[in-house]
């Protein structure tokens, strides 16, 4: 795995790892994908999840997602200590939408331009904040990115002028 040696998941780390939900799966609409590669003690994501999509085989062992039972709610996203959780949705034409944990500042506005990130840190583009709320001190954001990044956006900056 790449992910040990370069300190973030490669795309070929989540392939390898069965994180990814199938591409089908992925038409249908918003999903989670879990990128928790650790088999560390944690199991908040079980709990989170109001439709029992989430399950681990042990306390350490990683995350496992029913892909059927997932609507995408994103419930769970602000609720990841490791800040693992990500709702995609490629079920629109031309446009996706990314849902991730955020807890900088300045605080997200619906409207706001946000510059894309990969797991690398490098830029990926510019999105726009479609939807923002917080739970216990974790900010969601959901944004509008370019299909084609949309499996890439991990993390954001906000622009503000």
């Amino acid at each position: 795995m790449e992910f040990k040696k370069l300190g973030y998941l490669t795309h070929k780390d989540l392939e390898g790892l069965g994180i990814l939900p199938p591409s089908e799966r992925l038409k249908k609409g918003p999903v989670v994908i879990v990128e928790c590669p650790e088999e560390i003690p944690c199991d908040i994501c079980i709990y989170a999840c109001p439709y029992g999509a989430i399950s681990k085989k042990s306390i350490y062992s990683v995350p496992i997602v029913d892909w059927d039972k997932c609507n995408g709610c994103g419930v769970c996203v602000p609720q990841c200590p490791g800040l693992a959780m990500f709702i995609v949705d490629l079920s629109k034409n031309g446009v996706a939408y990314v849902t991730l944990p955020y807890e900088f500042l300045p605080e997200p506005v619906k409207g706001d331009v946000a510059i894309l990130l990969g797991r690398d840190g490098k830029e990926l583009g510019l999105g726009k904040v479609v939807k923002a709320w917080k739970h216990l001190g974790t900010w969601s954001i959901t944004v509008e990115v370019p299909r084609e990044v949309a499996m890439d956006v991990r993390a954001i900056w906000i622009q503000r002028k």
